[in-house]
């Protein structure tokens, strides 16, 4: 069997998935037009959506405000959110009839507790907002996820490692992918993984087209080991 027939064959037996992906950033406001946010581009989640219809999967990209075109494949269905409350409930909502979920997103960690009905007036004075934590999403589903393969991104600039370890274990996740500021807003990227009870692999840097390529191929491993223990 020729290498083509031969990859077509095992393409075929792998399980169709459901893959819930979140990317960009959110928008918490403080009043009508100024919010808090972040520099995320939505690349990243964007190529990951985009690799997984390649892959024939099926997609539900739910995305913060990015200056991105959605995928154009019948494959995948896009969302578009402004705030983490609103990226919290498609998600979950999403997540119910999904085989498999990555958090891309940068959603912001804070949000204002009231935020005013109208533009707030500039004074020559100091002002302070009060900020209140938005929900974890990645370990909202955490929570409940089953049988269903989970994915995170963490975003850090120092301690990586160590910081990522806690997440994976604080979301349940199966897996999580550590990556650096450096990424933000880049079409290329550096990352390592972690899978659960497994080791660190850095991956070698690459655009993220392919980096997102080999994370859904390792999706999909997860998902046909998750199959032979009979947890799907």
């Amino acid at each position: 069997m020729s290498a083509v027939r031969r990859n077509k064959a095992i393409r075929s037996k792998l399980p169709r998935l459901h893959v819930v992906v979140t990317a960009g950033p959110t928008r918490e406001y403080f009043d009508c037009v100024r919010f808090i946010s972040n520099p995320s581009s939505g690349k990243m989640g964007y190529a990951i959506a985009e690799a997984a219809a390649v892959a024939g999967h099926r997609v539900t990209l739910i995305s913060g405000p990015v200056a991105l075109r959605p995928p154009r494949s019948r494959r995948v269905t896009t969302i578009s959110v402004t705030t983490a409350a609103e990226m919290a409930k498609a998600t979950k909502e999403a997540f119910k009839e999904a085989d498999a979920a990555v958090f891309t997103a940068a959603v912001c960690d804070y949000r204002p507790r009231r935020r005013a009905i109208r533009k707030l007036a500039k004074k020559h004075a100091s002002k302070s907002v009060e900020l209140v934590p938005t929900e974890d999403i990645a370990a909202a589903c955490g929570r409940i996820k089953g049988d269903r393969i989970t994915v995170a991104f963490a975003m850090e600039d120092h301690d990586g490692r160590a910081h990522a370890e806690r997440k994976l274990t604080h979301k349940n996740c199966d897996a999580i992918v550590l990556n650096g500021p450096e990424n933000v807003g880049c079409d290329r990227a550096a990352v390592e993984v972690l899978v659960r009870d497994g080791k660190w692999q850095p991956w070698p840097a690459g655009v993220k087209s392919a980096v997102a390529g080999r994370l859904i191929r390792e999706i999909e491993h997860l998902a046909r080991t998750v199959k032979r223990g009979r947890r799907l």
